[in-house]
C-alpha cells in the first residue's frame, strides 16, 4: 500500500521516562496532535530546518501505516487488525520554539508540523513484530542516544488506536507515530542517525544525515 496519508496522528507523553525529562506531567489518557502530509521527508532527504527557528530534537519512534479504516472503535483486536505495516520514524520538534509557544499558551504545531518534520524508514509488514513487545533504538554519530520498547508505553497501542479513534477517523493509508522514549536532545550538522528496529527474525538497520 502507497496511499498519502490524510495526517499523521502522534502521541505526546507515551513513555513516563520521556515525560519525566521533560519536566511534564504523566497523562492519564494519550496526548495527540497531528503533523500534515506536508511534514513527510525520506531518509534519503535527510533533516532539514530553518536554523533561525532554534534547535531542532530528534525523537525516534515506532511508527504504524493504518490500512482499514478505523471510527469510534473500542475493541482493541479490531484496532490491531487495521495496522498493515510498521516502521521507525523521526518526529522532529524545533524545541526552542516549542517552549516558546508553550509559555504564551499558543498552539505549538509551528515546532512540529514544519516541512519535513517527519522522517520515516522503509515499511516492513506488521507481521515481523510483536506489537506488545517491540524493540528500537537510535544512535547519533555511533552513540546510542535513544532505546525504546513498546512494553513500557503507557497505553498499549491498542488503546491508542481505540481512544483516536473515539476523536477522529483514522483513514486507510494514515501514519501513527507512537511516541518517543527518553534520551532526546539537540542535532547538529552532519549528525548521522542510525535507526535500528528489532523484528522477530532481525535488526533492521537505516541511516539517515542532518544536513
Amino acid at each position: 500500500m502507497n496511499i498519502r496519508p490524510s495526517k499523521i496522528v502522534c502521541i505526546g507523553r507515551s513513555y513516563a521516562a520521556h515525560a519525566k525529562e521533560l519536566g511534564n506531567a504523566i497523562p492519564t489518557r494519550p496526548v495527540l496532535f497531528i503533523k500534515p502530509p506536508s511534514t513527510l521527508a525520506t531518509l534519503e532527504q535527510g533533516v532539514v530546518w530553518n536554523r533561525n527557528l532554534g534547535s531542532c530534537h530528534y525523537e525516534c519512534e515506532l511508527t504504524l501505516r493504518v490500512d482499514r479504516s478505523l471510527t469510534n472503535v473500542t475493541d482493541p483486536k479490531q484496532a490491531l487488525a487495521a495496522v498493515g505495516a510498521v516502521t521507525l520514524g523521526l518526529d522532529l520538534t524545533l524545541r526552542d520554539l516549542q517552549s516558546e509557544l508553550k509559555g504564551k499558551g499558543e498552539p505549538w504545531e509551528r515546532s512540529k508540523a514544519f516541512d519535513g518534520a517527519c522522517v520515516l524508514a522503509d515499511w516492513v509488514d506488521v507481521s515481523e513484530v510483536d506489537l506488545t513487545c517491540t524493540q528500537y533504538e537510535l544512535s547519533i554519530n555511533g552513540e546510542v542516544r535513544q532505546q525504546g520498547n513498546t512494553a513500557l508505553l503507557l497505553h498499549s497501542i491498542a488503546d491508542m488506536l481505540c481512544d483516536m479513534s473515539q476523536a477522529f477517523t483514522l483513514e486507510a493509508g494514515d501514519v501513527v507515530m507512537t511516541g518517543t522514549p527518553a534520551g532526546v536532545g539537540a542535532l547538529s550538522s552532519n549528525d548521522v542517525l542510525t535507526m535500528t528496529l528489532f523484528t522477530q527474525s532481525k535488526e533492521i538497520v537505516w541511516q539517515t544525515k542532518v544536513l
